[in-house]
């Protein structure tokens, strides 16, 4: 399997400074999405290892249902990803690289007998927090009385 390498020194100081300020987990998508799943009683663990090997830390909803909150550009969203134009080889090799690694995790953790959900992180929070619901067998919300 090909491994991109050690990342490119940055393009520009702009570039720097917005991957910098990229974060890692918490990010406002994964924010919205647990408020929901919060506000409709599902309680979970954020950033579990299931397991000592490193390749997922999902966030773990009661009743043994995990999401992983995929990020679009990182993990190469075939709808809404896309290639910097600077350092172009290395970065067509990170989304794939990602992307085997998810697989990976998704075959290590259904063998413990986990079942994986991946949302991305373009998804409609309502949307992602539905699907965890059903997946977990908990009925949809009722709509707000008008």
């Amino acid at each position: 399997m090909y491994r991109p390498g050690p990342a490119p020194p940055p393009s520009s100081e702009v570039v720097r400074a917005r991957f910098r300020r990229q974060g890692r987990r918490d990010t406002a998508h994964e924010l919205a999405v647990r408020r929901r799943l919060h506000a409709r009683g599902v309680r979970y663990r954020v950033d579990v290892r299931p397991w000592p090997r490193p390749e997922a830390r999902p966030e773990r909803a009661r009743g043994e249902e995990d999401g992983v909150l995929t990020g679009c550009f990182w993990h190469g969203c075939p709808s809404c990803g896309h290639l910097p134009r600077a350092n172009r080889a290395w970065w067509a090799a990170k989304p794939a690289a990602h992307t085997a690694r998810d697989r990976r995790a998704d075959a290590v953790l259904t063998g413990l007998g986990w079942r994986v959900l991946r949302f991305w992180e373009h998804e409609d929070p309502d949307d992602v927090a539905d699907a965890i619901c059903a997946a977990l067998g908990r009925p949809a919300p009722s709509p707000p009385d008008r």
